[in-house]
């Protein structure tokens, strides 16, 4: 049977060469290849999480969302917000066995903002200079306050590398990347496998009981899953939704998940290009007529089998940033089908274009269906990924459903997307007490502030709605029995540390 499958996978997706089975060897399941190896360069998901095996960084996320230590053991805000001062770990050696150091992290901060293929130059923008102030001690200045920053260092903009590997190679780094983390790079087979081996001089290598892992690229959740059942896999990421009671009854399988922190969401094309003008795009009522028309409970039940969440804002219910004030709306035909009344319809077309995966079009056809009865008449737009990205930003649609993986930083989740000339801002949604307040929340770092500007933009967000939210879906992990520590984190990371293997 496991021949069978391994055979099966390769002629569907590239070869998956087994490595010898060890008691401590682990293997898991990615639902994606990995880009490029290089904090620096890179922007895959599924590489945040061999990076999460390799690459320490200044601080880590914890499974409640908060900053904790990791290669930096404090840190300390000046009282204007300009300055951030980290103390160092001491006794941290990189995978080449050079000593990490304030020398070291000032030179990858440096690398991050200076590499021209680098991809982390806007996350540290607000970098004025990094200093080492001392041996274990690293000074960044600020142009401006930005309490994000802290969030930034706990992802690839953090990952300290060895300055020494990053100069003999230069942006081929990701080729053999050496940095700081409880496993060292041994080799990589593009669309085939990522291998790294415990490193024996990490800092916290008491907590490491795995020898070695393996990441192996299945995009088909179906075949990543038989993988697992058959033996060829310890570990799965992102199972479906539609597998998670069959994992959960099976005696042989551990079954995990939690809410993540990201979003699924409607953009409105309100400001971008000729397509914005439309009374979908121009009339605020039409937007909230149509989020009322939504049942977002049954959503979440019909199509993620209770495993996701619904939501109305870019956090999820169970954040702290969410606003309780605003409560995820119940359905409501008869308010829906009053607004678009006002707004001087009885049938209002809408054209809405949808990623060309089988879940998000069974959920928009839902939709679809729901917003019907309230008096639109909802036409989708199948379209690949990546063109559907493209055509956003283009102002090439009226409606589009587009999903966001979450930051841990509530600025991360919003100020990209409805400030007036953000990156991300698709919809060209542009309000300037919007960007007021996400402009002092950004700059301050005492949370009660914080949280209040977040609020106040959300009661204005929610009446504009020029971003439409639905829910927020889980992360999926299903493993062995075998296999045990695992702590389930909303960023979807795999963790290594405490995690064991048995037989």
């Amino acid at each position: 049977m496991n021949g069978f499958l391994r055979l099966t996978t390769a002629l569907a997706f590239g070869v998956l060469t087994a490595l010898p089975a060890a008691a401590a060897d682990l293997k898991i399941g990615l639902q994606d290849d990995a880009d490029v190896l290089d904090p620096a360069q890179s922007r895959s998901f599924v590489g945040r999480i061999v990076y999460t095996a390799m690459c320490d960084k200044l601080v880590d996320v914890s499974p409640d969302l908060k900053i904790v230590p990791q290669l930096a053991t404090g840190w300390k805000w000046s009282d204007d917000g300009l300055k951030l001062v980290m103390t160092l770990r001491d006794g941290v050696k990189f995978h080449d066995e050079t000593t990490m150091d304030a020398a070291a992290v000032v030179a990858t901060i440096e690398r991050n903002l200076t590499l021209p293929e680098s991809r982390r130059k806007s996350e540290l923008s607000s970098v004025a200079k990094v200093e080492a102030t001392g041996p274990l001690e690293v000074t960044f200045t600020l142009k401006q306050p930005d309490a994000t920053l802290l969030a930034q260092l706990s992802d690839r903009a953090g990952m300290i590398v060895s300055p020494k590997a990053a100069k003999e190679l230069g942006a081929n780094f990701g080729s053999k990347p050496v940095c700081a983390g409880p496993f060292k790079f041994v080799e990589r087979v593009q669309q085939d496998r990522i291998v790294l081996e415990k490193f024996k001089d990490y800092w916290n290598k008491d907590a490491i009981f795995i020898d070695k892992v393996t990441y192996l690229p299945i995009p088909d959740s179906t075949v990543r899953l038989a993988n697992l059942r058959s033996g060829d896999l310890d570990m799965i990421e992102r199972l479906a939704a539609t597998d998670a009671q069959s994992v959960k009854g099976d005696g042989k399988l551990k079954y995990e998940a939690v809410v993540n922190i990201g979003y699924m969401s409607l953009y409105a094309n309100v400001g971008n290009g000729a397509r914005a003008n439309n009374p979908f795009g121009k009339d605020k009522r039409l937007r909230q007529a149509f989020s009322l028309a939504i049942d977002r409970e049954a959503l979440m039940q019909i199509v993620y089998e209770g495993t996701a969440v619904a939501g109305n804002q870019p956090f999820p219910p169970n954040s702290p940033w969410y606003d309780k004030n605003i409560p995820v709306p119940a359905r409501d035909v008869a308010k829906a089908k009053a607004l678009v009344k006002q707004a001087g319809f009885d049938r209002v077309p809408v054209e809405m274009q949808v990623p060309n995966n089988p879940v998000a079009q069974q959920m928009m056809q839902i939709v679809q269906s729901m917003v019907a009865e309230a008096g639109f008449d909802v036409q989708l737009k199948s379209t690949e990924f990546a063109t559907l990205l493209n055509e956003q930003t283009a102002g090439n649609y009226q409606l589009s459903r587009s999903d966001w993986s979450g930051r841990v930083d509530p600025d991360g989740n919003i100020h990209q997307f409805v400030t007036c000339n953000a990156g991300l801002n698709d919809t060209k949604y542009c309000n300037p007490e919007v960007d007021k307040l996400l402009n002092a929340a950004r700059a301050s770092t005492d949370e009660t502030v914080r949280k209040q500007k977040y609020d106040a933009a959300a009661a204005i967000l929610n009446d504009d709605l020029p971003m439409i939210y639905l829910g927020h879906q889980s992360w999926i992990w299903a493993m062995k029995k075998s296999v045990s520590g695992f702590v389930p984190n909303p960023d979807g990371m795999i963790r290594l540390t405490g995690m064991k293997k048995e037989g």
